[in-house]
């Protein structure tokens, strides 16, 4: 039997399980019903106890965070690859700014980041995990799921408590905190001969691979660019049509 604690270079090969096999889709069900019960659970709080658990939320990711670290090391395993310098690493980050910050706008700016660029993403993960070589009894395979579950979860409460309006004119948000954060990531990357934000290779097998078949490194990057801005343009569609309809519903109503 694996303990429950061991890194991916301990793993015997075929411990893991297939991507949309049945332990894949038991461990999907498993993170919708928790997000559901939370869900539940925070539309039944009164203002300030949602407040507490937004603020909850991004403190448990940073502990989780902690946690990993204490494994790595407890394993002997701690690595510059395990930093949390990919997007779903990022959005703790975020998250603590978009719950802590005093300035409401500010915590717009950062809560509309986490529903359009990094939950997104995160569903992303949870669909192709890169962490199923692991058993699904395994610390780092349940910490990928628990880790990209509460990056969806804290969006969708954000939602649900109105606390982020997103427009699609507001997609400058997402360029700015890309802008800043992708330079030094990856001069990072080409220092340290690391892959992280997918900026030196992308991952195979995905669209990103494609790009980079005719248009080579660095020349995949504009590609890249242009992929993410126009998936963060469809996914702002259906905000401006919940708009849209809700506008529409309001002009109907009668002037008092």
């Amino acid at each position: 039997m694996i303990p429950f604690f061991t890194y991916e270079d301990d793993i015997p090969a075929g411990a893991g399980y297939q991507i949309f096999s049945a332990k894949h889709f038991a461990c999907l069900l498993t993170v919708a019903v928790l997000m559901a019960v939370i869900g539940f659970f925070f539309v039944k709080q009164d203002e300030k106890n949602r407040d507490r658990i937004l603020l909850a939320i991004p403190v448990f990711l940073l502990c989780m965070e902690a946690s990993k670290w204490i494994v790595l090391f407890s394993l002997h395993h701690a690595n510059i690859g395990m930093l949390p310098l990919h997007l779903c690493g990022l959005a703790v980050y975020d998250y603590l700014l978009a719950s802590f910050l005093p300035s409401e706008k500010a915590r717009s700016f950062f809560g509309e980041i986490a529903v359009i660029l990094l939950a997104p993403g995160s569903v992303f993960a949870l669909l192709l995990p890169d962490w199923t070589l692991y058993p699904v009894w395994n610390f780092f395979n349940m910490y990928g799921y628990l880790w990209h579950e509460l990056l969806v979860l804290y969006s969708v409460l954000l939602l649900i408590d109105h606390r982020v309006s997103p427009r699609i004119y507001h997609i400058w948000y997402e360029a700015v905190f890309l802008g800043v954060i992708v330079p030094p990531i990856y001069v990072f990357d080409r220092r340290f001969r690391c892959n992280y934000m997918f900026v030196n290779w992308p991952p195979e097998g995905t669209p990103l691979s494609w790009l980079f078949s005719f248009m080579g490194n660095p020349g995949y990057l504009l590609g890249y660019a242009v992929m993410a801005a126009l998936v963060m343009l469809v996914i702002y569609v259906p905000f401006e049509v919940i708009h849209a309809i809700r506008k529409k519903d309001v002009s109907f109503l009668p002037k008092m």
